[in-house]
């Protein structure tokens, strides 16, 4: 969900930097290309099917918690912020404020998003039936 999340939402539903625990990089922001591969009819052989761009990063909370984001693009920013929640939701004075604040909205939104592509996926669905005359 914080990988689909637009990065201003998720900064938005974040504790203020006073209010929560200092967080340390252990790697990136960082950028590179991840091979995604396919299957026909998804039970073939698996094949290339081409790269994509995708930015990654790893924090550790002061007292602990690893947050670990990967997302599609070069966002680094959305990236460091998608790990510090991920690290977040791990501490247990953050966990539950977190997911109703954040979590919660965001399942919901990409829920509705994927209905509404869904409903429009079946209003172009064409049923094609046989019709089969009785001969005497």
């Amino acid at each position: 969900m914080l990988a689909r999340a637009d990065a201003a939402r998720i900064a938005a539903a974040l504790p203020p930097p006073d209010a929560r625990p200092e967080a340390r990089r252990l790697r990136g922001p960082e950028t590179g290309l991840v091979m995604l591969r396919g299957r026909m009819g998804g039970t073939g052989a698996p094949f290339n099917l081409g790269e994509i761009t995708v930015t990654r990063c790893t924090l550790r909370l002061r007292d602990g918690p690893v947050g670990h984001a990967t997302i599609m693009g070069r966002d680094a920013d959305h990236a460091e912020l998608a790990a510090l929640a991920d690290a977040l939701l791990q501490h247990p004075d953050f966990a539950a404020p977190l997911g109703e604040t954040l979590i919660a909205p965001l399942a919901a939104s990409q829920a509705a998003a994927r209905a509404d592509i869904a409903a429009r996926a079946a209003a172009t669905r064409v049923a094609f039936f046989t019709l089969q005359t009785m001969r005497g």
